[in-house]
């Protein structure tokens, strides 16, 4: 089992590596939302050049000889890179993030920029303010510069414009569930479904961005919202509903429709 203080150890290791100027932890954990099999998330956040050669090194000292880690963008744009360890028994993530992009997120946000990039595992898509929020919900492990944790003190409010600017996508949900009205009749339950599975994590999104609480990946993300202050009533129930009768035919798509569209606009006249 990875112990506090061996995971402390751990990052103080991480930070000695060229290129990493700070470790943090993420995930469910940071969150403390994490069950017994969970994952440790490591953020490494780094200013290229990244040395991956001694990361592989220390990586294989503590994981043992097939440990493995990517060169930078190894796992796509926007996740990044890193490897999938094991140490002391735990599975451990080491998730790669370059210091500079977590600025411009940060300050991209602030700004009330807001945009989804396409990522493989983020079927929604990989939000513009993700960087900046996986920094405000960080445990910092190690940061001998100050760096991070500078940022993290920053980021620790959610940013006024950004709430304004995901609320406001919400406009977004409605234009896909009229484009969707047009497939339910012919049965095309595939499309609808996904029209629905956007607007409904939309409304999720809004509804944290409400409460000023950062949400950055899909996952849990519609339950968290149905606990939220402002959320709307029964909202997490209300929201698996909605893909309870895709399978059932053109009156079934119709009906999913009529819900959705309800949460919707329950959520666009909610108040935090």
């Amino acid at each position: 089992m990875l112990t506090d203080a061996r995971l402390a150890q751990l990052a103080e290791r991480l930070v000695e590596v060229p290129g990493v100027v700070a470790v943090a932890l993420g995930g469910s954990r940071a969150r403390g939302e994490h069950g017994p099999g969970s994952d440790v998330d490591l953020g490494l956040y780094y200013r290229p050049p990244l040395d991956t050669a001694a990361l592989g090194r220390l990586a294989r000292d503590l994981a043992g000889p097939a440990a493995e880690v990517t060169a930078p963008g190894g796992w796509g744009p926007w996740v990044d890179g890193g490897g999938w360890l094991e140490v002391d028994g735990t599975p451990v993530d080491w998730i790669y993030r370059d210091l500079d992009r977590v600025h411009r997120s940060w300050a991209a946000a602030r700004a009330g920029e807001l945009a989804w990039h396409f990522q493989v595992g983020h079927p929604l898509g990989f939000p513009s303010f993700a960087y900046a929020g996986e920094a405000a919900l960080a445990v910092v492990l190690a940061d001998p510069t100050g760096e991070l944790t500078r940022l993290r003190q920053q980021a620790g409010t959610y940013p006024p414009a950004l709430r304004e600017a995901v609320v406001a996508a919400l406009e977004e949900a409605r234009f896909l569930l009229g484009g969707a009205r047009k497939a339910a009749p012919r049965g095309d339950g595939a499309y609808v479904a996904g029209c629905l599975f956007r607007a409904v994590l939309l409304c999720a999104h809004a509804v944290h961005a409400r409460a000023g609480r950062w949400v950055v990946n899909e996952k849990g993300a519609v339950a968290a919202a149905g606990r939220l202050p402002g959320a709307p009533e029964r909202f997490g129930e209300r929201a698996a509903a909605v893909f309870a009768g895709l399978g059932g035919g053109p009156a079934a798509l119709g009906a999913a429709l009529d819900a959705a569209r309800e949460l919707v606009e329950d959520t666009a006249a909610a108040r935090s």
